[in-house]
């Protein structure tokens, strides 16, 4: 049986972040999570770049006692993880997804922008899963094999959280496993009317990003179940 393990940081420090567009955006469901190295695009709708700013901080409340039990939930298996996906949400990938990533005859391979995704059956509330090699995240010399290989919950906030956003709540999540333990950062923020929860954990050198997104009026009903989708991540 997993061991559930929660360290937050008290009180939460204002991280600032220098924020850089690096893609142009495509389309109005997806929004891009702006990082020094590359954007992770996680959510519904775009938003304008923001550069040289700083996260506000909010009170949180107990990440236990905000999420729902999901073992009744679908779980989906990718490559290298699995997410429980809220009932009624749909699968949403589109067919270059699945072609991304394979090379044919030499070809430059293309990235792959998701390793999953859902949506409600409206479309506003969006569950996406995406992998990076740690080495986009953070230049390093070694192999990240956990989380805590590219710094502390508030050093790699400014990697996850946008500059401008309001940070609800950052937590270090350990989680037992059978050769030990993995640690899991969560954090939870709102910026354009867009509130997003995000799991992220580290594997093999390979980042694993979990992150619900919903409008913030959505978010006062629903809010629950989609921090539990997040939070449902494992690393396999």
């Amino acid at each position: 049986m997993a061991i559930l393990s929660l360290q937050t940081p008290n009180p939460i420090p204002a991280i600032t972040t220098t924020t850089k567009h690096l893609f142009p955006f495509t389309s109005r469901r997806t929004l891009f999570l702006q990082t020094p190295f590359l954007s992770i695009a996680i959510a519904l709708i775009p938003q304008a770049p923001l550069l040289h700013s700083s996260a506000q901080v909010s009170p949180s409340k107990p990440l236990l006692s905000a999420i729902e039990n999901t073992k009744s939930w679908f779980q989906f298996y990718g490559d290298g993880f699995a997410i429980r996906v809220p009932p009624d949400f749909q699968d949403i990938m589109e067919p270059e997804d699945f072609n991304a990533g394979l090379s044919l005859y030499g070809d430059k391979v293309k990235p792959k922008t998701f390793a999953a995704r859902f949506a409600s059956p409206d479309g506003y509330e969006v569950l996406s899963v995406v992998t990076r090699p740690t080495n986009q995240l953070k230049i390093t010399f070694l192999e990240a094999q956990d989380i805590t290989d590219l710094g502390s919950l508030k050093d790699t906030a400014k990697i996850f959280v946008p500059g401008g956003s309001t940070l609800y709540a950052a937590r270090s999540i350990k989680i037992k496993e059978d050769d030990g333990f993995r640690t899991y950062y969560f954090y939870e923020f709102g910026r354009d009317e867009q509130h997003i929860a995000l799991v992220a954990g580290v594997s093999g050198g390979k980042a694993i990003i979990a992150g619900a997104t919903a409008p913030q009026s959505k978010w006062d009903s629903d809010g629950v179940k989609l921090r539990s989708a997040a939070v449902s991540l494992k690393i396999l």
